[in-house]
């Protein structure tokens, strides 16, 4: 072989070399795990849950991305406006009350779920409706415990007294205590309306209310549930107060009985220990006759931001918040009752009295769909009721100015 060919195979072995190093460059270069920033909002009580959550992500999808996730405490209640006001520089996932689901997903904010039947499959159908609108699943289902139930202490009270509203008054004003509900939350003065025949609900645009809350033909009128309430308020026995002030009362001693959900069931053991009772929320006497306590329910759920960078990454994150390994640990160390069907089943779960109360309430619960104008009328009308009608208003009066906020187009 002469010099010009030995050189000429040279080169072509050097250029080969040089390919081929090139080559392995940018497949190490493609091989590179991506940086994924993912913002989370959730409540402020959730923060040592989510950071446990969040490790255990990491360490499933270790070496599949670079992550960076950051926590930011957020009010369930608050989600849906804070996230509307800029959907761009909003969480990547967050969760939220599922009444706020329709305003989320008519404003694009929130996308169908990729593999809805899956979902479906593992939570409890009345999870899955919170989390549709139609038939279309828009968020991942968390907990299925977004209601209330009474709470009560049985070093003073039977489960006969709790039965009713006027038993469980009775023994609170005989011994100088109090049982309490929040009637500056329209969430539960819906309890006296609930189950006599009145209705509210969304009109089919899912933003304005229909309202009868007012109506005054027929066997049952709004007046009887005001009359009603007024009487509860006059009893000794009874205070308007604040979660925060029914379990500031429960630690005090000066509380034995109050409305409230499961995010308190740890508190008030620790205050109450083996005295803790729970149950469903007792009759009141309406219109001559005892009419059960109604109540509204919901779930909370985990959604992801449809403007986020990384959908693909906020969805894994998210489903992973909501699976039932991570519903079982919610329970454990928040108390919060699961959606997942496996998770609700297990014998932890069914052995609290507080979920127990929930499900036994459960049967006179309706799913919380109302539109923004509910909130305030509602609890206008009802701390006024809570003064023993101060404002000395016709009854009558008082109803149709807040059946007319409520149900106000604008």
């Amino acid at each position: 072989m002469n010099k010009r060919a030995l050189l000429c195979l040279f080169c072509c072995f050097i250029l080969f070399c040089s390919a081929c190093g090139k080559n392995s460059q940018e497949a190490e270069q493609t091989a590179l795990p991506e940086n994924v920033e993912l913002l989370v909002w959730g409540a402020e009580e959730d923060k040592e849950l989510l950071q446990q959550i969040f490790i255990s992500f990491q360490a499933e999808y270790q070496g599949q991305a670079n992550f960076y996730i950051t926590y930011a405490p957020k009010s369930e209640s608050a989600c849906k406006d804070s996230l509307l006001e800029d959907l761009e520089q909003g969480a990547d996932v967050f969760t939220f009350a599922d009444d706020q689901l329709n305003a989320l997903a008519a404003a694009g904010a929130l996308e169908p779920l990729a593999d809805p039947q899956s979902i479906k499959e593992a939570n409890l159908s009345s999870a899955v409706e919170a989390a549709s609108v139609g038939d279309v699943l828009y968020a991942y289902p968390l907990t299925a415990d977004n209601g209330y139930f009474l709470y009560y202490n049985k070093r003073y009270l039977t489960d006969e007294d709790v039965r009713t509203m006027d038993s469980l008054l009775d023994v609170a004003a005989r011994n100088g205590k109090k049982m309490t509900m929040d009637w500056s939350s329209a969430w539960y003065v819906y309890a006296f309306f609930g189950n006599t025949g009145l209705e509210v609900g969304l009109n089919k645009d899912g933003i304005t209310n229909f309202c009868t809350w007012n109506q005054t033909g027929g066997s049952i009128s709004g007046v009887d549930v005001a009359q009603a309430m007024l009487r509860i308020a006059a009893s000794n026995g009874f205070a308007n107060r604040t979660d925060v002030q029914f379990l500031e009362g429960a630690r005090n001693g000066s509380v034995i009985a109050g409305v409230s959900g499961v995010w308190n069931a740890v508190a008030l053991e620790e205050a109450w220990g083996d005295y803790l009772g729970a149950a469903k929320l007792p009759t009141f006497t309406f219109a001559g006759q005892q009419i059960q306590m109604a109540s509204f329910s919901g779930c909370k759920l985990v959604g992801v931001n449809a403007y986020s960078e990384h959908k693909e990454w906020a969805n894994k994150l998210a489903e992973w918040i909501a699976n039932e390994k991570n519903q079982r640990l919610r329970f454990e160390m928040r108390g919060q009752g699961p959606a997942n069907i496996q998770a609700a089943a297990s014998a932890e779960v069914q052995s609290s009295p507080a979920i127990a109360a929930l499900l036994a309430q459960s049967e006179f619960s309706q799913l919380q769909r109302v539109g923004g104008k509910f909130w305030d009328p509602v609890s206008l009308f009802a701390q006024n009721m809570a003064g023993h009608n101060r404002t000395g208003e016709d009854l009558q009066k008082q109803l149709d100015k807040m059946v007319e906020n409520v149900t106000a187009l604008t």
